[in-house]
């Protein structure tokens, strides 16, 4: 099993690592500055809380009197730590049955999160059945069927397209007649900007709450750790559709960068709640703040 630091590699010698050595140099200059700003940027931390960042960082060394650039190291941690620490605990737990909604694009890595989520729950001894309400492909079905297996899971499924309501329906169903008491929800990947298939997602979400008393308990966001500031666009529309209450961060070990994590819990106030560090099903490991700052070599 890979852990976060371990899946970093690419990024930690990457743009963000360069920031050591920008922030080696024997004195402050505007070109500090400049230089901090472009290597954040690079690193898909996004403008907006680059230069919210950088401008804390310049008060600091105002009022602290900080003349020389090495000492802003640990001042550039402390910021971008208080971006990603979020203390709230997933709301899972303490009733018959716990539910979670996923949804992201097509090509996030969801499906492969979702069989990594159930696995890590059913080694945590918790009974957990996967409703396949993909039905646009039936391919994502046979999928998630086979990840279901190597998971330990049972899996209910419908038809190709079928309606993917009725699928959590019947699964919820079996659920709770077979005293599961976690369901995890697969959805059809879709573009963000398609308002039919958003329209589609709103009716699954209203289903699995008749069902299941204020279900879904947690609806996670599969982001493609690759994908950039384009993440933070998809994660807007998520959240406006489904009330995203959390991200799985996927393929974080694919990627040079790793800065749209700040850009989505800065601006969007979401918290990571996971990260994909490889390929197998034990590679999934619950996000951690300074894990992933000294993954990137930033890090006190």
């Amino acid at each position: 099993m890979r852990n976060i630091a371990q899946s970093l590699t690419k990024s930690r010698n990457a743009l963000l690592s360069r920031i050591a050595s920008v922030l080696g140099a024997s004195q402050i200059t505007p070109d500090t500055w400049e230089e901090l700003e472009e290597l954040l940027i690079q690193a898909d931390v996004g403008v907006e809380t680059t230069l919210a960042v950088v401008e804390r960082l310049q008060r600091r060394a105002r009022d602290e009197a900080i003349l020389h650039a090495g000492r802003l190291r640990g001042a550039l941690t402390e910021e971008l730590r208080s971006l990603l620490v979020d203390q709230r605990p997933l709301n899972l737990g303490g009733r018959p049955l716990d539910v979670i909604l996923v949804v992201g694009v097509n090509g996030s890595g969801k499906t492969t999160s979702i069989a990594k989520l159930a696995y890590r729950y059913r080694q945590e001894g918790r009974q957990v059945l996967l409703a396949a309400a993909d039905t646009f492909r039936a391919a994502a079905m046979d999928q998630l069927r086979i990840w279901g297996e190597r998971a330990g899971c049972e899996v209910v499924s419908g038809t190709e397209g079928g309606d993917p309501g009725a699928v959590v329906y019947d699964a919820l169903q079996a659920a709770q007649a077979r005293s599961m008491d976690l369901v995890i929800v697969d959805t059809a990947g879709r573009l963000h900007t398609h308002y039919n298939l958003m329209e589609e997602l709103k009716k699954v979400r209203r289903v699995i709450g008749k069902v299941v008393e204020a279900a879904p308990h947690e609806t996670l966001l599969v982001l493609d750790a690759t994908t950039g500031q384009n993440g933070l666009s998809q994660a807007r529309h998520f959240q406006q559709a489904v009330e995203i209450t959390g991200v799985v961060l996927a393929k974080l070990d694919s990627t040079a960068r790793g800065g749209i994590l700040f850009a989505i819990t800065s601006q969007l106030g979401l918290p990571v709640r996971f990260v994909g560090t490889g390929e197998g099903l034990e590679d999934l490991a619950v996000f951690d703040a300074d894990a992933f700052l000294q993954g990137l070599g930033i890090g006190t």
